[in-house]
């Protein structure tokens, strides 16, 4: 049997540590971009269509586990576990403003419509909505969350909030206005990721072993797909909604069929745990981030092509050849050992206080 030609994925190297989140912006007139947060405190920001690395904003103290460009791709958000969340000039990489926590910050977004709130949670359970046109008066606090805040969104044209837990299952709809639980999504596990779709119309979750979409209107369960092994990201695909991405402990990136949820795709190179995943605005491709310090980048084949990547294997071009490959996995594979040998030895104030949720 013939080969299938195989095109591998854009490998983007920079974090020292895990890449535990990713976030695309919206199309803009100078492109696309992506920022991604990393156990090694140090933001990156990157050309979403090549991978090419623009900027590192310097400035935290502890790992970073959620990060953000608002809808102009003009300002980037972080959250730390250095007890802050940080807005930053994503032309210049300067520190705009730090909103100091009592607490690892968790979570963080821009509102979608002016995006001049920024929304923030994390382990003191409370979630806080920061005016970023006054950014030095105090924020608005939400605090009846039944957990560590894990993961937030606005839905709705900022007029609720989604918020997940570390400690308990389901994702809770907050009303804005009244800041009330208007809602619970009852899951069996922590919900571990949560996105809206672009069109507004599903919330995708993952929990688990199971990803699961949500009718974001009227909020019925509309599907439900369990998978062999636990799942820490999953992702919509925005344009026709007829895919979905996810991956977690078993470091692949699974494509599914929406409908059918029949695996179409699988995408090996990854040397470690997948912890996040996310689609480009457009849809052509797809990003992952994992434990093993790298950003793998990776084009969406047509419907009806069965995609499997099995081959690629940390390559960076789609035109590199077994003898790169090998060497290009035997270098991902030393800097995960080296990743470990550091978590094991080094002893840091700040990251003593992380606990992954």
């Amino acid at each position: 049997m013939d080969k299938k030609k195989v095109v591998a994925p854009l490998v983007c190297h920079g974090h020292s540590r895990p890449v535990v989140d990713l976030s695309y912006s919206p199309i803009t007139p100078d492109g696309f971009f992506l920022i991604s947060a990393s156990k090694d405190s140090t933001p990156m920001l990157r050309n979403g269509e090549t991978g090419d690395w623009i900027g590192t904003f310097e400035g935290h103290k502890g790992a970073v586990w959620s990060c953000c460009l608002d809808k102009h791709a003009l300002r980037a958000a972080s959250a730390s576990a250095d007890f802050s969340a940080k807005l930053w000039d994503a032309l210049t990489g300067d520190v705009l403003h730090s909103f100091d926590h009592k607490h690892i910050v968790r979570a963080c977004v821009f509102s979608e419509q002016d995006t001049n709130l920024l929304l923030t949670g994390g382990f003191e359970k409370i979630l806080r909505i920061f005016d970023l046109n006054r950014p030095d008066a105090p924020p608005r606090e939400i605090d009846s969350s039944p957990g560590s805040v894990r993961t937030v969104a606005w839905l709705h044209s900022d007029q609720t909030i989604l918020s997940s837990s570390g400690d308990a299952g389901g994702l809770r709809l907050w009303d804005v206005r009244s800041g009330k639980v208007v809602q619970i999504l009852e899951t069996k596990f922590p919900v571990t990721s949560a996105e809206v779709s672009q069109d507004g119309r599903y919330i995708t979750t993952a929990d688990g072993s199971s990803v699961k979409f949500w009718d974001a209107n009227h909020f019925g369960l509309v599907k439900s797909h369990d998978l062999p092994c636990k799942v820490e990201s999953a992702s919509l695909e925005p344009k026709f909604g007829n895919r979905f991405i996810a991956g977690g402990e078993d470091m692949w990136v699974h494509v599914f069929d929406f409908h059918t949820g029949e695996e179409i795709g699988c995408n090996k190179g990854h040397h470690g745990p997948v912890h996040c995943l996310r689609f480009s605005p457009g849809g052509e491709s797809y990003a992952s981030g994992s434990e093993d310090g790298t950003i793998r980048i990776w084009q969406l084949g047509p419907l009806g092509q069965i995609e499997d990547n099995s081959t690629a294997n940390g390559s960076t071009t789609a035109n590199a050849n077994d003898g790169i490959s090998e060497v290009t996995q035997k270098i991902d594979e030393l800097a995960v050992s080296e990743t470990k040998k550091m978590e094991e030895t080094q002893v840091d104030g700040v990251e003593q206080k992380v606990v992954d949720a």
